[in-house]
């Protein structure tokens, strides 16, 4: 347990109802990079309560029960939100069936749920650990997840987990892979006046982008789950000035794959295939994660939850989960067409329901 004194911060009161809590956090800005005000909030409201034990890594709150039962899960959720808008969409306010705010719905009411069940649950019928966590909305090195994934992996053994991201009304499994790469193309500069002169290399990209078009990824069983498949040019680059013929030029692509596959296949796959012969430049590859719903923990869930089933159609944490052998799925309150919104919003009803939903499999 750490012995850091935690700095003044607002209280959170773990007996109010998961709207007023959600509102709570909310109003705790805690843009990326700035989580400490908040995470000094989580442990000094988890600190007090006897049947957990609290562990404060960095901007990381883990908090653990140890009642030597047969299972353990995981639940987790990410204390930063993108920045505030301007003038700041805080504090939260409620607007008909909506809490209205930034983080209302990505995703700080996912972790007032997890704040409600940690202090409610004093005899789980699974051994429960919830993480808290920084920096899940800017780049990979300042992932607490991570850092805890790697540095400090026996606080996050479990059997099965949760990331309490806004699943919209269900529960999503697992989640795709992604690489991305950039395709070169080559030719000869010379003066607009004369391209015979030359080779253009921007002409040359229609033959990379007739190769995006044709590929045709179907969708795949993973599980028992479909994931959607599909191939992209985001961005093209290429040209010095306007009276010279481009030497070369450059298409980004992404490809999001089922989790069927690793990173590497599917890094492979674009290079010995979609683009065989091509220049390609490797730029990112990220493993997806397989749901497990066949695995007992995992259906157990699914079964008590009773709701919708579907495959995560992009990437969440979810992969740190299954790079370690745990399966996890995503399933929080929120809708996710809300996130980043300057009007972000969360429906009342799915706080409850979502706390209820979990209390049903854990008590």
């Amino acid at each position: 347990m750490s012995t850091d004194a935690p700095a003044t911060h607002p209280g959170l009161d773990l007996t109010a109802d998961v709207v007023t809590l959600t509102a709570a956090l909310c109003d705790i800005p805690s843009v990326s990079m700035e989580e400490q005000a908040i995470a000094d909030a989580v442990q000094a409201a988890l600190t007090p309560l006897p049947h957990l034990e609290v562990v404060r890594d960095g901007n990381v709150v883990v908090a653990r029960t140890d009642l030597g039962r047969a299972e353990r899960v995981v639940l987790a959720g990410h204390l930063d939100t993108v920045p505030l808008t301007d003038p700041p969409n805080l504090p939260v306010r409620i607007e008909e069936d909506y809490l209205v705010g930034r983080g209302t719905t990505d995703m700080k009411g996912g972790v007032a749920v997890q704040l409600r069940l940690a202090g409610q649950l004093t005899a789980p019928t699974r051994d429960v650990t919830y993480v808290f966590y920084d920096g899940e909305e800017v780049a990979d090195e300042h992932n607490g997840l991570a850092r805890l994934s790697r540095e400090r992996p026996e606080l996050l053994r479990g059997d099965f987990a949760v990331l309490l991201e806004p699943s919209d009304d269900g529960v999503e499994g697992g989640c795709n892979g992604y690489v991305t790469v950039r395709v070169h193309t080559r030719g000869t500069a010379c003066h607009s006046a004369r391209p015979w002169m030359g080779h253009n290399a921007v002409h040359d990209l229609a033959g990379v982008l007739d190769r995006i078009t044709a590929a045709d990824l179907p969708d795949v069983d993973v599980d028992g789950l479909t994931y959607r498949q599909s191939l992209n040019a985001v961005a093209v680059s290429g040209g010095i000035a306007d009276n010279v013929i481009p030497d070369h030029a450059v298409v980004t692509v992404n490809y999001r794959f089922a989790p069927e596959r690793d990173a590497a296949a599917a890094v492979r796959h674009l290079q010995e295939e979609v683009f065989a012969g091509l220049e390609v430049e490797v730029v990112d590859a990220v493993d997806g994660a397989r749901p497990g719903l066949h695995l007992p923990a995992a259906a157990d869930f699914v079964t008590a939850l009773g709701l919708p089933v579907r495959a995560k159609q992009g990437w969440t944490d979810v992969a740190r989960f299954s790079a370690l052998g745990i399966p996890a799925v995503n399933f929080g309150p929120g809708e996710s067409r809300f996130a980043h919104m300057a009007d972000e919003r969360c429906l009342l009803r799915q706080l409850g329901e979502c706390e209820q939903a979990l209390l049903r499999w854990l008590s």
